[in-house]
């Protein structure tokens, strides 16, 4: 007999008529039973390990001078933090990869991609961002370059172009054009308003 599954019916079906379980119907019935046994222990498992709730922790940031506590989510960029969080939406997301430089700030003093940074990373920091470049209604001297120099088209690079400019100046790293270009190509300007901005943080350099 080259086709087994008639043979496997009637077995089944002799098997049922004379009052007994069947082969086939035990391994459902265990089956079954198994998998029903096992939805407990996987809904129990879910409450244990809380979910897909994250975990938060308090971090003070002190941001433009001004001091926060802050609960934060653990997986929270700091861009994220200044933006959603503290309503300082001069920072801007680009990328949001590190790639573009949009979203440079100063941590300490130094240019960080606030999009890579994690917030909770870095508790007691300094941070500051373009809002807080202005001093008592002066604009920042790279500000004031800035504009003098047309280093801008759209402007949505320019916060980050700004930042990191600071910081390249503090870094000692601004003695030329082509030094400049070197240390600012971290920041990418989609408009093309390099020599601008080139300009403009050498034009600030001189002053400091």
């Amino acid at each position: 007999m080259t086709n087994h599954e008639p043979f496997i019916d009637g077995a089944v079906e002799t098997e049922e008529a004379r009052g007994g379980v069947s082969r086939r119907s035990l391994l459902l019935t265990v089956g079954g039973a198994a998998s029903l046994a096992a939805v407990p222990q996987v809904a129990a498992d879910s409450i244990s390990e809380g979910g897909p709730t994250a975990s938060t922790r308090r971090v003070r940031l002190a941001v433009n001078g001004t001091r926060h506590e802050l609960d934060l989510d653990t997986r929270q960029s700091l861009l994220d933090v200044l933006r959603e969080g503290l309503d300082l939406t001069g920072t801007k997301k680009g990328c949001n990869q590190g790639a573009c430089g949009a979203c440079t700030v100063l941590l300490n003093g130094k240019r960080v991609v606030s999009c890579l940074t994690l917030a909770v990373m870095h508790d007691g920091a300094e941070i500051e961002t373009i809002e807080g470049l202005e001093k008592n209604g002066e604009l920042h001297p790279l500000q004031s370059a800035f504009i003098e120099h047309d280093a801008l088209q759209c402007g949505f690079c320019t916060p980050g172009q700004i930042m990191s400019a600071v910081g390249c100046i503090a870094e000692g790293h601004a003695g030329s054009p082509a030094e400049i270009q070197f240390w600012m190509s971290g920041n990418i300007c989609r408009c093309g308003a390099y020599p601008g901005i080139v300009a403009a943080v050498a034009d600030a350099a001189k002053g400091t």
